[in-house]
């Protein structure tokens, strides 16, 4: 299968989950799932559909260009249109790459964050608030609930520990890429002198644990008795 007959494919089901939920055919459980469907194909096909535009517009100017029957005037209008389209299709064409990429089944859920101070003693505590805090924030702004799970204070301010649960939609797929070790080079709060201190602080970003059934057979058990 070619890359633009995927595309076409990706257009046709989302068309098609589109009329079978306005027409009400599915219902329960079914039609959860293919709501699910069509909310994860929307993004991809709208920039799907600007591709196929860029490239519909690309052929159309292409054959007024090429057209005798144009004056010269119509002529340079086109080919200045063919040059600004030609100059977004490389941007164009990597974003229906990435829409294409296979999706993290964790990208959904919601994610606990967990920030240490690391090297720097009490600076490293006062970085480590700053960007729990700055973190709260952005939750907050992309409406999420950003909800405390423990802090632990430093001695001088700010936090030795923060841990926090992020809910919404797709907190994970947003927050992964958070995880790591980050650095800061300033003059802290707690220096005298005007000197830079290098401080770091790591931040971990996992995805929220799901409730599990667990069933345990009799036969998985030993019992010894004692007296």
């Amino acid at each position: 299968m070619s890359f633009e007959d995927k595309l076409d494919m990706l257009v046709r089901r989302h068309d098609e989950l589109g009329d079978s939920l306005a027409k009400g055919d599915v219902s329960g459980n079914e039609f959860s799932k293919l709501s699910k469907e069509y909310a994860d194909l929307t993004p991809i096909v709208e920039v799907i559909r600007e591709y196929m535009q860029a490239k519909k517009s690309l052929h159309e100017l292409g054959q007024m260009a090429k057209d005798p029957a144009c004056d010269s005037e119509m002529k340079k209008m086109a080919e200045d249109e063919i040059y600004e389209i030609n100059s977004k299709m490389p941007d164009l064409t990597r974003k229906v790459q990435l829409s294409l990429l296979p999706k993290d089944i964790a990208d959904d859920k919601n994610a606990i964050l967990e920030i240490r101070a690391g090297t720097g003693g009490d600076e490293a505590a006062l970085f480590a608030a700053d960007l729990f805090n700055m973190y709260q924030r952005y939750a907050q702004k992309q409406g999420w609930k950003f909800e405390i799970i423990s802090l632990s204070d430093g001695s001088a301010g700010g936090y030795k520990e923060a841990q926090a649960e992020i809910s919404g939609k797709s907190v994970f797929a947003r927050m992964k890429f958070e995880s790591g070790v980050h650095r800061v080079q300033r003059v802290p709060a707690t220096e005298t002198q005007g000197r830079i201190h290098t401080s770091a602080a790591t931040v971990a970003v996992l995805p929220e644990a799901e409730e599990v059934d667990i069933k345990i057979e009799d036969k998985d058990l030993r019992i010894d008795v004692f007296r």
